[in-house]
């Protein structure tokens, strides 16, 4: 169940970033960002704990900013895989990587917070 609720809030936040930020991201329509959502679930539930275990030193040094640059690396596999989702630049990866990152913590949250 959580792999689908994840998939439609990233899905979501796909939708109105892409909205906000027409320059950095672009999805072709509805579909295409629920499959992105669903990929991006998937790879950071598979990749992004290998890249978060090699990375460890370096994320030590940088007192944990250099997790913002594997976020943007699996936003930017995900460009990498899907047709029609499309991230301008790797900064771009990075921006789009930290404001879902933000909007995911406060949004599970206060999804935790409403449950229990």
């Amino acid at each position: 169940m959580k792999i689908v609720y994840q998939t439609l809030i990233n899905t979501l936040l796909f939708m109105a970033l892409a909205q906000v930020f027409p320059g950095l991201i672009f999805i072709d329509n509805f579909v295409t960002a629920l499959i992105a959502g669903l990929v991006l679930v998937l790879l950071n539930i598979t990749i992004k704990p290998i890249l978060h275990i090699v990375s460890f030193p370096i994320t030590l040094i940088t007192f944990g900013l250099f997790s913002l640059v594997i976020n943007g690396l699996t936003l930017e596999l995900v460009s990498w895989l899907i047709n029609g989702f499309i991230l301008r630049s790797f900064s771009a990866a990075v921006l789009i990587a930290l404001i879902m990152s933000i909007a995911n913590s406060f949004i599970g949250y206060h999804a935790f917070q409403r449950r229990f």
